[in-house]
């Protein structure tokens, strides 16, 4: 099961999303397909069929979406977490093989493909972290196998 927590600027960029889709994107796809409806002969009006399908997806979108922000619990920062890993915190954490890496630990909804250097808290390297220290060394199981690491730096956004 997923985690339902999210950044408050995850949480917007889905609204964003939903707005995007169902007031921009879905009455211009739909005045295509009733363009391309008048056209005639359906079965191989090409026009219809790739928009009446782009036309599902975003339907298909809007109503996950709809279901899905009431769901979400927005995570602001809060100074008691200054100090540890917790939700929303961005690390920094090196290997004894001297390989860094640098990531925020955010919910499942907001890891995107652009979002490389995003990690869910559902994660086992989330996982690992949450609750630790500057300066201490926490182990992690991948399926490169099992590495020590130890956290350079935490910081969070503060708004």
């Amino acid at each position: 099961m997923k985690t339902k927590l999210i950044t408050r600027a995850g949480y917007q960029r889905l609204v964003q999303e939903h707005d995007h889709l169902w007031f921009e994107k879905r009455p211009e796809i739909t005045k295509i397909v009733t363009w391309a409806a008048g056209l005639g002969d359906r079965s191989e009006n090409a026009d219809y069929t790739f928009n009446k399908r782009l036309l599902r997806q975003i339907d298909r979108r809007v109503r996950y979406l709809r279901k899905l922000l009431p769901e979400l619990k927005i995570v602001d920062y809060s100074a008691e977490q200054e100090g540890k890993v917790f939700f929303g915190a961005w690390v920094e954490i090196e290997n004894y093989e001297g390989e860094v890496k640098r990531f925020r630990i955010v919910g499942p909804e907001e890891i995107y493909d652009d979002q490389k250097k995003y990690i869910s808290i559902d994660s086992p390297m989330a996982r690992a972290l949450l609750g630790k220290q500057i300066d201490e060394d926490f182990g992690v199981t991948t399926p490169d196998g099992f590495k020590l690491w130890y956290i350079n730096s935490i910081k969070y956004e503060k708004k």
